[in-house]
Formats: C-alpha cells, structure tokens, sequence
C-alpha cells in the first residue's frame, strides 16, 4: 500500500468536475499544484492551490508554451519511490513527490474542426507539456494516479478515502486509459496535418476513435463488439446519427445504416434504399418519396423484411403507414413528421434514426483489417460527370431513356457486392444479384429476384449493369434472352471483342465505363 497522496497537480481542459475533485483532494489533505484556466477556476472556488510556476521556481515561458516541463515536475512524478539512489536525488535537489496527475489536453480537435480556425491557432493548440505529463505519469503508475477522464475523479476520491490511497488495480486501468489518450490525440494531429499537407500512405499509420457505445454483441451473439467515432470526420455518416425511437442498434444494424446511406449519397431526386445483409435489395429514385417507397420495396419484398430502410427526403404520415405494414429493423431519414413518429413508434422493434443532411464527400481512407494489419486505399468516390460521353462500342447505340437507366443501374452495381450484377427498369432496381463466385451465377440470380418479384416478362426491356467486366460471352447471351436491351460494364477483358460481338449479334447497346466497382 502507498502512502497517502502529497501532491496532486491539474491542468485540465475539460473543467467538467474539476473544481469538485480539487475539493475532495484538499479535504483529505493532498496539496494542489495547478496552471492557467484551471488554477483559477480552482481558486475562484475558495480553494487552497499553488501555481506550477511558483512550485518550480520557474516561470511560464515563451507565450505559455513551457510550464511544465521542469524537473520538479517531471522528476516529482517519475522518481521511483523505493529506489534509494532517486530519493537521494530528489532530496538533493528539493523535488517534491506528485502522486495525482489529472490532466486532459489543449482542445486540438475542437479548434481543427472549427472552420473559422488559422493554421497558426490549430498548431498553437498542439499540446506538448500535457501529454508529457501524462505519459510520465502513466509510466510511473506503480507509485503515481494519473486520471485523464472526468467521470474517474469519484472513484479515486472514493479509494483514497477509505484506503489511503489508490490501489494497484485502478492505477493501472488508469495508466492504459492515459496512453489511449494521448495516443488518440497524436492520431488525430497526425491525421489532420497528413491531410493538410497532403501526405499520402504515410510510413507510419494508426487509427483512433472515441467510444460511441458498447454493442450488445456483435455479428454474431458470441462475438463481443463496440462502436467506434472517428474524430475529425465532417462527412455526413452513421456515427452521427441520432436514434428516436426503438431499442438499442446491432453492430450489424450499424454495418447496414451505412451502407444505406452511402448508397443514398448517390441521389439527388427523391430515393428509398434498402439494405439487407449488407447488399441492397431495393433502390429507387422517384418524383416523391413514396413512390420511390413503393419501387424499391416492389424489387424484392420477401429480402426486405428486418431489412434497413434509407430515404433521403422527410418521412410523412404517407411514408410512414407503408414502412409499419412490414417488419423493419432501422428506418433512417434526415427528418420524420410528427405524424410519422407518432405512427412508427407504435412498433416496439422498429428503430427510427435522425440522418443529418448529405453535404459533400470526405477524402478519407477506407480501412480494412487484416489480420495482424491494415489495408488502406481511397474510397470509391467516383462518378461521372457525363454519363452519355462514355464510349458505345456497339453498332446499337443507348436511347436517352436507356442512358439515364443505365446511369442509374451504374450507381447502385458500386454498392453491391462483388459479383455484382443489377437489372433497372426507369430509376428502378428490379433485380439484384450480389456476391458471387462467378458472374454468370449473378446474373441468373439477378433474372430470378426480378422474375419473383415480377413475373415472367419482368426483366424484358430493362438494361443491366456490371460491377466489373465479363469475363465471358455467356452473361450477354443470357441477358439477351431475358430480354434485357442495354448493358453498362467497365470493359477491359481480354474478351471484350467477342463480348461486343454477343451484343451485336443480340441488338444491345453497351457502354465501356472504364472504371471497375469492385466490392469484397
């Protein structure tokens, strides 16, 4: 067991509970060292506390920028205790022990992703003496707490109260808390000043986040999970949407909402997406939201049951009694009426989620575990910005009507999972066929979703899109025979000419993009 605490030093930006903690650590007679904002707070308070400066005999110099870096500082927090050679030295040289650190961080995140911010104001807010203290502090946990989280203070009062001081345990829960904290916030400097000067695929990487909330499980209920926010982010995405009603997401609810959105993002006019399994199984863009409904559950309404429903337009009274007549996991729309709250809360199971409005794209990577590592690459962002000016191999060429289908088909193949293969009637998905071994098997699953959902004749007139190219004649030959009249796919293969002969031969019009939507 240690001694009781001597001194304790606090230099928070967050004050949330500071000025209580202070107090509880002078009435179990610990001594406050403290700077700036929070020296004053706590002194404003009628508490007892000395400044850093005048503990160390030293000055705040160059602007605030050194405070603390001081032997009696850092030599009061990293002595080793019961090591005689360091306690000879830190009597010689009157180092006195700090035993509490409580310290949390310049707020870089919140003046980088302020927009009004100068470069020279988010620098100034690179914290150096903080996380200096922390870090040692953290090393130093055999003998020292070091607290960088508000809701910790209750508890370390609490042992120090009836124990005397902190015990082994909660020192070292503490110590694994402070280095994800000051790992965190080099991640995100990192991060920031790698997009602003346009660092690419940097030697070193590392990914943060912010815990948004522990899941009850995760895909499977064996499989522990928790959900993550990454700072800095201004894209619109799941992490900041609000839940109104409903129980508590799954980890696979999250995997599905995003991928709702995303898609959605594709979509200017009014559109229903919806997802299941991580595939849409419906997309539809209309004049109205609920026509837009109407198509994209028509696609394949049996898939759709416990599917993710996206919109990208208020959810009303109309909307919202077509969603209650089947069983939906997540509704998800930048605003509900209250009329539609009022209806849809009526189901228990149903979740209904606040997305904010989509306003732009981000440049950040999209990242994929391995394991024992990390893939980076850029996210697939593309689109066209005409569509009609692709390249037609083929003697037939599109009509308008098939253009803005194929157009269509074309952004929602990029949101399937590879082999994707999707047949689209107007701006209609009619049939999906996604994840498959071979693109032949997508194909014919993509004829058979429309055919249920349909009827026979459904997929005749229709285009189709493929995510990446055909590898064989055999997908045009039975494209043709379901009657499908237009086709958009990267090209490239080293059978394009005998896949541009099929198409010929069968009278359909082919766009060659050039860009392939793989998706794993």
């Amino acid at each position: 067991m240690l001694n009781k605490p001597n001194y304790a030093l606090l230099s928070v930006s967050d004050k949330t509970g500071i000025v209580e903690f202070a107090r509880g650590l002078h009435d179990l007679g610990i001594k406050l060292l403290s700077t700036g904002g929070t020296a004053k707070a706590i002194k404003e308070a009628g508490i007892p506390v000395t400044e850093v400066s005048e503990f160390t005999g030293s000055p705040e110099i160059f602007d605030g920028r050194v405070k603390t870096l001081h032997p009696k500082v850092h030599g009061g927090i990293l002595n080793i205790r019961d090591n005689d050679a360091h306690q000879k030295t830190a009597k010689e040289m009157d180092i006195k022990n700090i035993d509490i650190v409580a310290v949390n961080l310049y707020p870089f995140e919140k003046v980088a992703g302020n927009p009004s911010s100068t470069l020279e104001e988010i620098i100034e807010n690179i914290d150096i003496g903080g996380p200096a203290m922390v870090r040692s502090a953290a090393k130093n946990h055999a003998y020292v707490t070091i607290v960088v989280h508000p809701h910790d203070y209750k508890k370390i009062l609490q042992e120090i109260k009836e124990q005397g001081s902190t015990s082994i345990e909660t020192r070292r829960v503490l110590a694994a808390k402070a280095y994800s904290h000051t790992a965190l916030y080099d991640t995100v400097i990192s991060n920031y000043l790698g997009r602003k000067f346009q660092l690419r695929f940097r030697e070193e990487f590392t990914v943060g986040g912010r815990l948004i909330q522990t899941m009850r499980y995760g895909e499977n209920p064996h499989q522990d999970s928790a959900f993550y926010k990454e700072p800095l982010m201004s894209e619109t995405g799941v992490c900041y949407a609000q839940q109104q009603h409903g129980k508590e997401l799954s980890f696979n609810n999250i995997v599905d909402l995003n991928s709702a959105e995303e898609l959605l993002k594709e979509f200017k006019r009014p559109a229903c997406v919806i997802i299941k399994h991580n595939n849409p199984c419906g997309v539809a863009e209309a004049d109205t939201l609920s026509e837009a409904y109407d198509k994209a559950l028509a696609c394949d309404p049996v898939s759709a049951f416990g599917g993710i429903f996206g919109l990208n337009r208020e959810v009303d009274e109309d909307v919202a009694k077509k969603i209650a007549e089947i069983f939906v996991e997540v509704a998800a729309a930048p605003s509900f009426s209250e009329k539609a709250v009022e209806i849809l809360s009526k189901k228990p199971s149903i979740r209904i989620m606040i997305m904010e409005e989509i306003d732009g794209r981000s440049s950040e990577y999209d990242v994929k575990k391995v394991t024992g590592g990390y893939l980076l690459q850029d996210r697939d962002l593309h689109s066209f910005d005409d569509f009609k000016s692709l390249p037609c191999p083929t003697k037939r060429k599109p009509t308008d009507e098939e253009i803005q289908s194929l157009e269509f088909a074309w952004k929602v193949a990029k949101h399937v999972k590879s082999n994707a293969i999707v047949y689209v009637k107007g701006s209609a998905a009619i049939g999906v066929g996604a994840g498959q071994m071979s693109r032949i098997d997508s194909t014919k699953i993509a004829y058979m979703k429309a055919e249920q959902a349909f009827g026979k004749d459904a997929v005749k007139g229709a285009v189709m899109s493929s995510d990446a190219f055909f590898p064989f004649r055999d997908n045009i030959d039975a494209a043709a025979a379901y009657g499908i009249t237009a086709i958009v796919s990267p090209g490239g293969s080293v059978r394009d000419e005998e896949v541009i002969q099929a198409a010929n031969e069968h009278n359909i019009a082919m766009i060659f993009t050039g860009i392939r939507h793989f998706r794993h």
